[in-house]
């Protein structure tokens, strides 16, 4: 039997994840991370993109959408605190793809009301939703 660490993902609406993973990849802030059971401890920011879960007895991943937090590791636990979470199944391309030409069309107009950093911010998350879209749709996953 394969080693697994206790996983739990979180957003402010609901717990979106929590069992048993014999291996974590993280979008954190300075690259992905990998995590398999008996990681040092550690604690780090994550950005906008996809976590991917290797659950015991499963051939595919489990891949949950996150628009950044935190994510901490400690002896036999794992836990993921996202802004907004959202399993893989459930993204919706036609929305992302929306809020993705919102942010761009905000960008060019300077004289728009919407703060750039907040455009920026809308746009690197759609972006990354978009990706992860496209990586549920890759053959083999």
């Amino acid at each position: 039997m394969a080693m697994t660490i206790h996983l739990d993902v979180v957003s402010a609406e609901e717990s979106i994840f929590s069992g048993l993973a014999e291996f974590v990849a993280a979008p954190a802030i300075m690259g992905e991370v990998g995590i398999y059971p008996r990681h040092a401890p550690m604690i780090t920011t994550i950005k906008p993109g996809p976590l991917r879960v290797k659950v015991p007895n499963e051939s595919e991943e489990v891949l949950i959408f996150v628009s950044g937090g935190i994510l901490e590791v400690q002896p036999g636990v794992i836990t993921v605190l996202a802004d907004t979470a959202i399993r893989g199944a459930d993204l919706d391309e036609a929305k992302a793809l929306e809020a993705k030409r919102a942010a761009e069309e905000a960008l060019k107009n300077n004289a728009s009301e919407i703060d750039y950093a907040t455009a920026q911010a809308e746009l690197a998350e759609a972006i990354a939703q978009l990706q992860a879209i496209q990586r549920l749709r890759k053959p083999g996953h």
